[in-house]
């Protein structure tokens, strides 16, 4: 990947330390200016570095999405690169990463603080592609949960959302699975908002990528995934560009009719899933 002259647009995308987020953020590099936004400074600082020996205009910027702050500097940043056309929320935390409360707050409370941040930036024609996952696909989700899953922002959200599983702590795989839904949910609201910009936002559900750090150990340790890449009608795990290459087109132009909708890139997994009529486990702890 080398660019021809410096792009005069600028991308963030969170989580691009590492894994998918990387994936995508090599992809917009050829493109972007680009901001990579990572928890970890160092991480960030390695992978803008790596896209700058390539030939790449990038800029790695430490944050969590958890903390406003920290986002607006992101946006400030990027604003500095040029008009915001792309931003991939790909930061988020698996089933075998923390617990539940961490979970929802990271990867359904933190996409909507992203979008947030970013909406009022984003240039005409602009993107937003936020990580959901086919865990939000497989297992039903009751109607009171999903309306609660619609206000990520909400004074007292995880208060309400542990009431109403009746106090109990939730396995971190169900967490994980009602916060993916809650981002594909918040995506489809979310389109008029960024249909007034003039901008689009979609989510997308990888399946079972297995050549990242974090996939090799969902992996190791969910006893579900080897069965569900067994029924893959692939017959394999994804890779991390796979997902990249999606994302790149979502960003593109070549996109630009779509929006609000959910992109399941799984190798047909959901869909081997519900033809045979078994439940994908979402106790994955």
């Amino acid at each position: 990947m080398v660019t021809t002259g410096a792009p005069n647009q600028a991308a963030i995308v969170t989580g691009g330390g590492r894994g998918m987020g990387l994936a995508c953020a090599r992809r917009l590099a050829a493109t972007h200016q680009v901001v990579i936004v990572d928890i970890a400074a160092e991480t960030a600082k390695q992978a803008a570095d790596e896209l700058s020996r390539a030939g790449a205009i990038a800029v790695g910027a430490a944050c969590d999405v958890r903390d406003a702050v920290g986002l607006a500097q992101a946006v400030a940043t990027a604003g500095n690169c040029g008009p915001l056309t792309a931003v991939v929320h790909a930061a988020g935390v698996s089933p075998t990463m923390a617990d539940w409360r961490t979970i929802i707050d990271v990867d359904l409370c933190g996409t909507a603080r992203v979008a947030e941040a970013v909406l009022p930036a984003l240039a005409p024609g602009a993107a937003m592609v936020c990580f959901a996952s086919i865990a939000g696909q497989v297992a039903p989700v009751p109607d009171d949960l999903a309306a609660l899953l619609d206000e990520p922002l909400a004074d007292g959200f995880l208060e309400r959302f542990a009431s109403l599983l009746d106090g109990n702590e939730a396995a971190t795989g169900t967490a994980y699975g009602l916060a993916k839904h809650g981002v594909m949910r918040f995506c489809e609201r979310e389109a008029p908002a960024f249909g007034e910009r003039g901008a689009r936002i979609v989510s997308i559900s990888p399946g079972l990528i297995t050549d990242t750090p974090q996939g090799k150990q969902e992996l190791a340790e969910q006893p579900a995934m080897p069965v569900m890449i067994d029924m893959t009608p692939l017959k394999r795990g994804g890779r991390a560009d796979e997902i990249g290459a999606v994302v790149e087109f979502a960003c593109s132009p070549a996109a630009s009719f779509l929006s609000g909708c959910d992109l399941r890139v799984d190798g047909g997994c959901v869909a081997a899933i519900r033809t045979v009529g078994w439940q994908a486990p979402m106790q994955m702890d």
